[in-house]
């Protein structure tokens, strides 16, 4: 969308009034559903922020390449799992050692890989790469007890 995002923002309010006034009351009430939790979740979820806006043409999702209101950090400037699936443990070490440690840092906060409240104080970018691969690797393993062995069916 061009222009300033409030006047977006009023211009699609009118047109939901609009339809649920001229036409289908049901219809503007269940886009005006749609919007909201979808809007929500952008507005929670960085990423899927990102994924948003990249999806509806290119335009940014919740935030750039500076820090957003309140002190939270710019989205990472990769995707570790994208990464990790496409080159392997080596390939996601490579992709990370390419980035400083504010970027190290970026990706730990928007993938929640601090729960211990240690990585964002780390100064060494090898200790913070550790921890980015070990989370990446831990969270693509979870579930695999459940999955089907590579070398057949399940008895």
């Amino acid at each position: 969308m061009t222009g300033m995002p409030d006047a977006d923002v009023t211009k699609a309010g009118d047109a939901l009034l609009a339809l649920a006034k001229k036409t289908t009351p049901e219809l503007a009430a269940a886009l005006a559903r749609l919007v909201a939790v979808v809007a929500d979740e952008a507005a929670r979820t960085p990423r899927f922020a990102n994924a948003l806006g990249r999806a509806l043409g290119g335009a940014e999702g919740a935030g750039s390449a500076t820090p957003r209101k309140g002190g939270r950090r710019a989205p990472g400037s990769l995707d570790p799992y994208e990464v990790y699936a496409a080159d392997g443990e080596a390939g996601l070490r490579v992709s990370l050692a390419r980035l400083d440690l504010e970027q190290l840092r970026d990706i730990v906060a928007e993938h929640g890989m601090d729960n211990d409240r240690l990585a964002m104080k780390w100064k060494d970018a090898n200790r913070v790469i550790d921890r980015i691969v070990d989370r990446v690797k831990a969270r693509a393993a979870k579930g695999s007890a459940f999955r089907a062995p590579a070398d057949g069916p399940p008895n």
